[in-house]
């Protein structure tokens, strides 16, 4: 008998592991599953943080799912598998191994955890969200994709340093997909309320999103074998509490529109009321001429990977 939630991870490597540990340490739920190919290597890390869960008096538990079987009536689903990409590797090479990688990942969720919020995390992000939403048959409110909450909490960053105060009072907005072709908002992007073209000229806000857009790349540059986790890791988490919660919170996350901003059959990142079903409603915020051309840009980025993963045949038979 489930007393309270529980939340499934797929994908047990940095961003998994660490989405499990901040949630263990929040005793956000009551119990955590990773389920991960390497059985023994999401053992060690389900009994360390379980053991990390008691020495702060947390009450939740971390398992492991030795198979997509026991990751059974989850209240959400975490997936971060996928395989990163390897040198000599080109990027529609990469979509299509994570695509399939997905597609299995999400029959089985399906299967066992029928009525889960699945949140994806795995790369290329907006396409293999929209995988998971073909695959599963699941309602689009329940198949979310986690870009913006990190790209905000970039720009926020990016936001602090450059002015040198105003910690914890930023609120940076970016829409679009994850990628090169985001959207960072600046105009919707305030510190303590407090418009960002108030307190940063045009060519300290234009740094700010340039440096935003590449965030990720930063960070691996620095890291060499690795890409980044703590905050990938912390924004899954924030979404994860908001569903589990309830809170509806609002936050830009990648869902798929069916005519919102006047684009049908993509997933794009945009601002939405997170709550106990999901993506819950999708809230609609005013473009200017060069706002509009950036999010129709980064659309199109999104579509060309769905159109490959269409010339492949990847969903026939459904």
């Amino acid at each position: 008998m489930n007393q309270g939630k529980r939340v499934g991870i797929v994908g047990a490597g940095n961003v998994g592991a660490t989405v499990a540990y901040s949630l263990a340490m929040l005793g956000s739920c009551h119990e955590i599953i990773l389920r991960d190919n390497k059985i023994d290597v999401a053992k060690g890390k389900a009994l360390d943080m379980s053991q990390a869960a008691s020495a702060v008096r947390s009450h939740t538990v971390v398992k492991v799912a030795e198979d997509m079987s026991d990751l059974t009536d989850c209240d959400v689903v975490v997936v971060t598998a996928g395989s990163p990409r390897l040198p000599g590797m080109s990027r529609d090479d990469l979509l299509m191994i994570n695509a399939n990688i997905t597609k299995e990942v999400i029959k089985g969720i399906a299967q066992y955890s029928p009525n889960a919020i699945i949140i994806m995390v795995s790369n290329p992000l907006d396409a293999m969200t929209y995988v998971a939403l073909k695959e599963s048959g699941f309602d689009r409110s329940r198949v979310i994709g986690m870009a913006g909450v990190l790209d905000s909490s970039r720009m926020a960053s990016f936001i602090q340093e450059k002015l040198g105060y105003g910690g914890g009072q930023i609120r940076a907005s970016v829409m679009g997909g994850h990628g090169d072709d985001m959207v960072p908002l600046p105009r919707y992007s305030t510190v303590a309320g407090v418009p960002l073209t108030d307190v940063l000229s045009d060519a300290e806000i234009e740094e700010i999103v340039v440096r935003t857009r590449h965030g990720g790349a930063e960070i691996v540059g620095y890291l060499k074998t690795g890409s980044a986790y703590y905050a990938p890791a912390k924004s899954t988490g924030i979404m994860v509490e908001a569903i589990l919660k309830d809170t509806k919170q609002i936050h830009p996350c990648a869902v798929y529109l069916d005519g919102e901003y006047g684009y049908s059959d993509v997933v794009s990142g945009v601002p939405v009321m997170l709550g106990a079903n999901g993506a819950e409603k999708i809230i609609e915020v005013t473009l200017n001429e060069k706002e509009k051309e950036m999010f129709a840009k980064s659309c199109s980025s999104v579509q060309t990977l769905i159109d490959t993963l269409n010339q492949n045949n990847f969903f026939q038979g459904e």
